[in-house]
């Protein structure tokens, strides 16, 4: 599978619907990135945006939302419950699959600088990619929050900034950083009496000799004292301790848990545990939920009807280059099945070593096609935001080219990895299980297949990009792939006839 990182910016607006939803939009119109979610804070007058896709496009939709957010946003006329120092105020990037802390520590960095140079506006880098210890905690950043950092940035070098100018303008400055999923978890008093949120916000975080992984504040939010926190390792820290410990801390004053909130998304298992918790559930196996088991079972069936129900479900996307990709998926998943007839096989003892590479690089390629499945839909959607744009936005042109340019990207990555998978076949069907060769034929078939509409989608993207060069690039580029596997997938199928003497 792709690797995939995740990103959560938070942005110092939460009044003005219109501006969050440019802000999500200009995330929404970067390839490779898809936004999740989007929530809103009138008090805190904060909203929270929940992205993921590749390293590549995530850094991308980063630094897109952060400057149309410095674009919509003045910090010399925002007010909220909620610290901040800018109108992007923190970005942090967390690793999900595939994707080692250190990249992203690499990916906050490379933005911190771009955003800094490119954009005039103050980086501080916290959490895993601190440049100092003491910055690795967010609150040391804030502190004094935007009028306070604006006084101090100019004259304190303990204040300076990792990237940009040592002042600030009306975007202010951004924390952008890396680390491990939080969850944002906010409980509301049955009174407005905030000096008791305060209070036991004290008494839960752990800079003020509470629970370990646990930031939390006191504020007053519609009317009610608020304890907002975020939990920086559920893990290790529950959120039924938390909710436990809240509700006595409450009680010591005279009141109550009334309700609580999540901001943004939450990781399922913390759910799950919390329920086995409250429940007392001590041999609850997490298998005996019912959508788990259900997602099993689906998972096994032989016909994806899902993905089939889809295609033809009349919706432009998934189409033909999902399509594609499925047909390049199985051809490499029959290249790794003829190959794993052949292992352990006496009679195929001398081409063992070359099977068992087979395997692995058509499981690779099979990976990678059935990932391609997603990106193409995804690619398609982005060319029809696109073009969705009023024709008024000076932005749309640009998107759209943009958007073209990665739609012909994909199916031409489907076409190369479809060689690749011909490749696999070709060596599979030479040496492989003779009782199997018929199989590396019907994947020489599919590869084939693949890779003439993954083309075809390339070439059809091509009719309305600009950039000359880059159509010139993509049709050379799909013109020697398809001379390429229309040569292998013949030599697979010749090569199949002759070892079976099918004439």
């Amino acid at each position: 599978m792709k690797p995939l990182v995740e990103c959560v910016p938070n942005f110092s607006e939460g009044r003005r619907p219109e501006v969050v939803e440019q802000i999500a939009d200009a995330v929404r119109r970067t390839p490779g990135a898809t936004l999740l979610d989007a929530t809103s804070d009138a008090d805190h007058n904060r909203s929270v945006l929940t992205f993921v896709g590749s390293p590549e496009g995530v850094e991308s939709a980063a630094f897109a939302a952060i400057a149309r957010a410095a674009e919509l946003i003045d910090m010399t006329r925002h007010s909220g419950e909620h610290p901040r120092i800018g109108a992007t105020d923190v970005v942090p990037f967390i690793p999900i699959r595939g994707v080692e802390m250190g990249e992203c520590v690499a990916i906050a960095r490379r933005l911190g600088q771009r955003v800094g140079e490119e954009l005039g506006i103050p980086v501080f880098l916290y959490e895993e990619a601190a440049t100092r210890p003491e910055r690795a905690n967010l609150a040391n950043l804030r502190k004094g929050e935007y009028e306070g950092l604006r006084e101090a940035i100019a004259t304190d070098p303990n204040r300076a900034p990792d990237f940009g100018p040592a002042e600030l303008g009306s975007a202010g400055a951004t924390v952008i950083g890396a680390r491990a999923p939080l969850i944002a978890y906010n409980i509301y008093l049955n009174t407005d009496d905030v000096e008791a949120a305060k209070k036991i916000a004290r008494a839960i975080r752990h800079s003020g000799g509470g629970l370990r992984f646990i930031k939390a504040l006191g504020l007053l939010v519609e009317g009610r004292a608020q304890v907002s926190m975020n939990l920086t390792d559920y893990t290790r820290t529950s959120l039924p301790l938390v909710q436990e410990m809240v509700r006595r801390e409450a009680a010591r004053y005279g009141y109550q848990v009334a309700y609580a909130e999540l901001i943004g998304l939450i990781p399922g298992q913390a759910l799950v545990d919390a329920a086995r918790w409250y429940l007392q559930l001590d041999l609850f196996d997490d298998n005996q939920i019912l959508e788990r088991q259900i997602e099993t079972a689906d998972a096994g069936d032989i016909v994806p009807a899902a993905f089939l129900d889809a295609v033809s479900s009349g919706d432009p996307a998934p189409g033909g280059g999902s399509a594609a990709a499925l047909a390049g998926a199985l051809a490499a998943a029959l290249a790794g099945m003829v190959a794993r007839t052949t292992i352990g096989k006496k009679k195929y003892a001398e081409v063992e070593g070359a099977m068992q590479e087979a395997t692995r690089i058509a499981d690779d390629l099979r990976a990678r096609l059935a990932q391609a499945i997603t990106d193409d839909s995804v690619a398609f959607e982005a060319v029809m935001d696109a073009y969705r744009l009023p024709k008024t936005d000076p932005t749309r042109d640009g998107a759209i080219q943009d958007a073209l340019y990665h739609a012909a990207e994909v199916p031409l990555e489907t076409a190369r990895l479809a060689v690749q998978a011909l490749e696999q076949l070709q060596v599979v069907a030479t040496q492989g299980n003779l009782n199997a060769a018929t199989d590396a034929a019907a994947g020489a078939y599919l590869a084939q297949a693949a890779l003439e509409s993954a083309v075809l989608n390339v070439l059809v993207n091509l009719q309305d990009l600009s950039d000359e060069a880059a159509v010139q690039a993509f049709g050379e580029q799909a013109a020697v792939l398809r001379d390429a596997g229309r040569r292998l997938a013949s030599g697979v199928t010749a090569t199949v006839a002759d070892r079976m003497g099918l004439g």
